[in-house]
C-alpha cells in the first residue's frame, strides 16, 4: 500500500482543526447562555432578599395584582425545561411590588423524576459567592417536589375523587406527593396526594397550636392524629396565588410534637381544608346530618340496654361484709348453713311475674319491673333499628375499621408483647386461670372416661338395683343383658358406646341430642347421666366428682357446670340440690348454673302442664319461698350459693313467630305450640330480676342471665339477648347482623364461644367468626360445650384452645387474653377474681391488669381499652363519661 500524498495529509489537518474551532465555538456558546441564566437567577434571588430578607419568622403573605394572577395562572406548570420557564419571566415580572416569588411555582422539567435534583454545577462557577450559592441552593430547592421518601396513600373511592375534583379552586394545586410526576390533571394529583383512603374514618381534628401524639402506655398515634401526620409528614407542596412558602414538616418522633411551621398550611390556610379536603364529620362539628341519626339510633339501643339489665346497688368489690382474708380462706366449709333467718316478705305470681311485697298486707310493689308489652315494644324497636340501611352500612363499616386497626397494632407492637410476656416470671398460657364459661354437665367428661366408668361400674356393682322399667326392678347386669350387651364388659369400645359427634349431626339437633344416650339406649342415660332415677343420681354424682378431681389436679383451669331444671314439678329443686349436698359436689374449681330446657310444647302434648305458667310457677315459686324462708328449703338453699347463673337451651333453629307487642299472658298461652324465644326470656328475666333485687336485700349471691343464643334460628334472639342478658353463649349468627354485632361491642356483652361444638351442628370452623369477632374486640371467650360429644382428650378446654391456636395462628397474648376474658364472664365471686386476675381486676384499662397474673400485657390491654373508649366517646359524640370500673 503506497504512502498517503501530501494533499491528502493536508486535507486532514485542515478537517480536524476545523472540528476543534466549531467545537471551542459551541462551547463559548453555550458557556454563555449557562452564564446568563444564573446572572438571571441571581439578579431575581438578590432582588428577592431585599423584599424578604432571609429570618426565622414566618413570612408575610404577598398579594398579585389581577394581570400577574392570570400570568401565572396561564403558565404552564409542567415546562419542558428550566430555561423555557425562565424565558417566559420579564425582568420586570419577576416578582410583583410586594416581593412575591412566581418561580417558586415552576418545574425543572415535566419528563424528570419528583425528587431533589442535585446541586453540584453551582460548585463550578467561582464567581459566585458563599450567599449566592446559598440563595440559589435555596431557589433550587423551592423548585423541588416533596422527597421521595414521603408516603402517599390513595384514594380507592372514584366518588371521592369526583368529590375532590369537583371541590377545588383553579387558582390552587396540590402536588402529587412521593412519586414521579406526569403530565396528567392536577386534580389527579389532589387526589393522589390527599390519601382520602379512610373508608371508616369519621374524625379529623387538628388543634390551633402545636399538635402533640401520646404514645402512652405503648398506644399510636389515634385515628385523627394519623390523619394530620400524613399531611405534615408527606410535604405537601402547594401552588397557590397567595405563594405560602411551603411548610416543611419536623417531626421530633422522640417526643411526638409537630412543631408550628410544620403545621403552617394546616392551620393558618383555611382554603386548605376548603378547596382541597374533602372535610369528615368530627365529635365537635356534627355537620354530617344522617350520620347524628344514625349515632342517634344507636345511643337509643345502649340506653335501653342499661334500662333492663340488672346491676347489683353495690359492686361486689365495694362490699366489706366479708374480710379480705377470709375471703381468700379455701377451706371453709361450703355446706354451712349460715346465718340467715326468714323474712317478712309476702310475694305472689301476677301475670307470669312474682311480684313482691314488704308484708301481705302491703300492697306497693317493692321491686317493680318493666312489662311485657314495654319489653316487646323496646324490642321492635331495636329490630327497625337494625333494618335502617344507614345504620348497617355505618355499623359495617366502624367494624371493619376496628379490625384493621388491631391488625395495625399487631404489626406494630406484636414483638413488644411477646418480649413483655418473656418478662413476666413463672406465668405462660398453662398456668394462667383458664374458665370453661360454657359446658353441659351431663356431658363434662370425654367418652373414654365414661367408658372406663362404665366398665368399672360393670365390673364392681354388676347386682346393683339401678331402673325400674316394664314393672320390675332391673339390676345393672341385668340391663345390660336386656340390651344384648351381655359380652361388652371386655369388648366395650368408644366406638360401641357412639357417642361421639360426627357428620351424621349437621343441622341434625334431634340426631346430636340422641349422642346423649350411650350406646344408642335412653336407659343407659337414666342411669348413668342423669341425677333424677332410681339410684338418686349416685353414678352421675361420682363420675362428676373425678371429672372435679381432674380439675383440681390441673390448678388453672375451671368450670361452670350447667344442669336442667325442666319445669314440670317444684320438687325438681329439692330433688337437684339434695343429690349435690348429699355427694358433697362442691369444688373451689366449679360453679354451677341452671338450665331450662324450652319444652313447653312436649310437656303440653304430654299433659304435663296445661299452659306457660304451670312452667314459670314450678321454676320460679320455690327460689322465692328459699330467697325468704332458708330453712323452708335447706339444701336448696346451699345449693343456691353455688348457683351463678341461669340458661335457656334448645334448638334454636326450630321455626317460630315473632312476638308481637301484645302478647297473651302466660296463664292464656294454653295453645300446643312453643313459645317463642324472646317470650320465654322476658318472663325468665323479669322473675330473676325480681329474685335478684330480694336475694341483693337479703345478703344472698344474685344468679345472672346467660342464655344459649344466637347459635341459629333468627336475629331477634340476639335482640333480646342484648337488652335482657348479661353474657351469652354462642352467638355466631352475629356475623349476619351488623348493628347488633357493633352494639354488642360497645356494650361488651360477652360471648362464649364454642367453635368446635359449631363444627359438628351449625357452622364449619373454618367458617366460625370468632376470629373475626376477637380482632374486633368483642368479649371473647373459648369453651368446650359438650366434651363428651367433641371432644378426644382429658383436658377438653386446653383442647379448645389448642385447636384454635393452631387454624387461627393464634400467639400467646391472644390466648391468654382469651383466658383473661373467660374470667371476667364467669361467675366466680369477687374473692377468687381479684386473687386470679389482680387486686384491682375490677378497673377499665392497664390499670386493672397484672401481667404477673394474667400474662397479658399492658399493651394489648391499653389498646382494647382506648379503642373502646374512643368508640364510645365518638358515638355519644364526647359527652359521656365513662365508667372506670368493669361492669357487674
Amino acid at each position: 500500500m503506497s504512502p498517503p500524498s501530501t494533499s491528502q495529509v493536508q486535507l486532514a489537518i485542515a478537517a480536524l482543526f476545523g472540528a476543534s474551532v466549531m467545537a471551542i465555538a459551541g462551547f463559548f456558546l453555550h458557556k454563555r447562555s449557562v452564564d446568563e441564566i444564573l446572572d438571571r437567577l441571581i439578579k431575581l434571588r438578590r432582588k428577592h432578599q431585599l423584599s424578604y430578607p432571609i429570618s426565622d419568622s414566618e413570612p408575610e403573605e404577598f398579594d398579585f395584582n389581577e394581570d400577574e394572577i392570570e400570568n401565572v395562572k396561564t403558565r404552564n406548570v409542567y415546562t419542558s425545561n428550566l430555561s423555557t420557564s425562565i424565558d417566559n419571566i420579564d425582568d420586570d415580572d419577576d416578582y410583583d411590588d410586594n416581593g412575591g416569588n412566581v418561580l417558586g411555582s415552576y418545574r425543572v422539567s415535566s419528563s424528570m423524576p419528583n425528587v431533589r435534583v442535585s446541586n453540584e454545577w453551582l460548585n463550578e462557577d467561582s464567581s459566585l459567592n458563599r450567599t449566592d450559592k446559598i440563595l440559589l441552593s435555596n431557589s433550587t430547592e423551592r423548585l423541588n417536589l416533596v422527597p421521595s421518601s414521603s408516603f402517599s396513600p390513595r384514594n380507592k373511592s372514584k366518588s371521592g375523587e369526583e368529590r375532590a375534583l369537583s371541590s377545588l379552586n383553579p387558582s390552587m394545586r396540590m402536588e402529587s406527593v412521593g412519586k414521579p410526576m406526569t403530565s396528567k390533571l392536577p386534580a389527579d394529583s389532589v387526589v393522589e396526594g390527599v390519601g382520602n383512603s379512610n373508608e371508616d374514618k369519621d374524625e379529623f381534628a387538628v388543634a390551633a397550636e402545636d399538635v402533640v401524639y401520646s404514645y402512652e402506655n405503648d398506644i399510636g398515634p389515634t385515628e385523627e392524629e394519623f390523619s394530620v401526620s400524613a399531611l405534615t409528614e408527606s410535604h405537601i407542596h402547594l401552588q397557590h396565588k397567595t405563594a405560602v412558602p411551603e411548610a416543611r414538616s419536623n417531626i421530633d418522633h422522640a417526643v411526638g410534637e409537630v412543631d408550628k411551621a410544620s403545621m403552617h398550611i394546616v392551620e393558618n390556610d383555611p382554603s386548605f381544608f376548603n378547596n382541597i379536603l374533602p372535610l369528615p364529620a368530627t365529635t365537635h362539628d356534627p355537620g354530617n346530618v344522617e350520620e347524628e341519626e344514625v349515632l342517634k339510633l344507636i345511643r337509643e339501643c345502649l340506653d335501653l340496654r342499661e334500662k333492663y339489665v340488672y346491676r347489683e346497688e353495690i359492686a361486689p368489690w365495694m362490699k366489706e361484709t366479708i374480710s379480705e382474708s377470709k375471703a381468700s380462706d379455701k377451706k371453709h366449709d361450703p355446706f354451712s348453713f349460715g346465718h340467715f333467718e326468714a323474712s317478712s316478705h309476702h310475694f305472689k305470681m301476677e301475670d307470669g311475674v312474682v311480684r313482691v311485697y314488704a308484708s301481705e298486707n302491703d300492697t306497693e310493689e317493692l321491686f317493680p319491673v318493666a312489662s311485657a308489652t314495654t319489653f316487646f315494644t323496646d324490642m321492635h324497636h331495636v329490630l327497625k333499628v337494625m333494618a335502617v340501611g344507614n345504620v348497617r352500612s355505618y355499623c359495617h363499616h366502624r367494624l371493619r375499621f376496628l379490625e384493621e386497626k388491631f391488625r395495625l397494632h399487631l404489626l406494630v407492637n406484636a414483638d413488644r408483647e411477646f418480649l413483655a410476656q418473656k418478662s413476666a416470671p413463672h406465668r405462660d398460657f398453662y398456668n394462667i386461670r383458664k374458665v370453661d364459661t360454657h359446658v353441659h354437665h351431663s356431658a363434662c367428661m370425654n367418652q373414654k372416661h365414661l367408658l372406663r366408668f362404665i366398665k368399672s361400674k360393670l365390673r364392681k356393682e354388676p347386682d346393683e338395683v339401678v331402673i325400674f322399667r316394664d314393672g320390675q326392678y332391673l339390676t345393672l347386669k341385668e340391663v345390660f343383658e336386656s340390651l344384648d350387651l351381655t359380652g361388652c364388659r371386655y369388648d366395650m369400645n368408644v366406638d360401641l358406646l357412639d357417642v361421639h359427634a360426627d357428620k351424621s349431626t349437621f343441622h341434625r339437633f334431634d340426631k346430636f341430642n340422641l349422642k346423649y344416650n350411650p350406646c344408642g339406649q335412653s336407659r343407659l342415660r337414666e342411669i348413668f347421666l342423669k341425677q333424677d332415677n332410681l339410684i338418686q343420681g349416685r353414678f352421675l354424682a361420682e363420675v362428676t366428682k373425678e371429672v372435679l378431681q381432674d380439675l383440681e389436679a390441673s390448678k388453672y383451669q375451671l368450670a361452670e357446670y350447667r344442669i336442667s331444671i325442666y319445669g314440670r314439678k317444684q320438687s325438681e329443686w329439692d330433688t337437684l340440690a339434695s343429690w349435690f349436698v348429699n355427694n358433697e359436689l362442691y369444688s373451689q374449681n366449679a360453679v354451677w348454673l341452671i338450665q331450662l330446657p324450652r319444652l313447653y310444647n312436649v310437656y303440653r302434648s304430654m299433659g304435663t302442664v296445661t299452659s306457660f305458667q304451670n312452667i314459670l310457677d314450678n321454676v320460679f315459686i320455690p327460689l322465692f319461698e328459699v330467697t325468704v324462708d332458708p330453712k323452708s328449703h335447706p339444701h336448696l338453699h346451699l345449693f343456691l350459693m353455688q348457683v351463678v347463673g341461669f340458661d335457656m337451651v334448645d334448638d334454636e333453629s326450630k321455626p317460630e313467630r315473632r312476638p308481637t307487642k301484645h302478647m297473651p299472658k302466660p296463664d292464656e298461652w294454653t295453645n300446643q305450640f312453643n313459645p317463642a324465644f324472646s317470650y320465654y326470656a322476658y318472663y325468665c328475666y323479669a322473675n330473676l330480676y325480681t329474685l335478684n333485687k330480694l336475694r341483693e336485700s337479703k345478703g344472698l349471691p344474685t344468679i345472672r342471665l346467660r342464655p344459649h343464643c344466637g347459635e341459629a334460628g333468627d336475629v331477634d334472639h340476639l335482640a333480646a339477648g342484648f337488652l335482657l342478658c348479661h353474657n351469652i353463649s354462642h352467638g355466631i349468627n352475629l356475623r349476619k347482623t351488623p348493628v347488633l354485632h357493633y352494639l354488642y361491642y360497645l356494650a361488651q356483652v360477652g360471648l362464649a364461644m364454642s367453635p368446635l361444638s359449631n363444627n359438628s351442628l351449625f357452622l364449619d370452623y373454618n367458617r366460625n367468626p370468632f376470629l373475626m369477632f376477637f380482632h374486633r374486640g368483642m368479649n371473647v371467650s373459648l369453651s368446650t360445650d359438650d366434651p363428651l360429644q367433641i371432644h378426644l382428650t382429658k383436658e377438653p378446654l386446653v383442647e379448645e384452645y389448642s385447636v384454635a391456636a393452631k387454624v387461627w395462628k393464634l400467639s400467646s397474648c391472644d390466648l391468654c387474653e382469651i383466658a383473661r376474658n373467660s374470667v371476667y364472664q364467669s361467675g366466680f365471686n369477687h374473692a377468687d377474681k381479684r386473687h386470679w386476675l389482680g387486686n384491682k381486676y375490677y378497673k377499665r384499662g392497664p390499670q386493672g391488669n397484672d401481667i404477673h397474673k394474667t400474662n397479658v400485657p399492658n399493651t394489648r390491654i391499653s389498646f382494647r381499652h382506648e379503642t373502646w373508649k374512643e368508640e364510645m366517646q365518638y358515638v355519644y359524640r364526647g359527652k359521656t363519661i365513662l365508667p372506670e370500673d368493669v361492669e357487674h
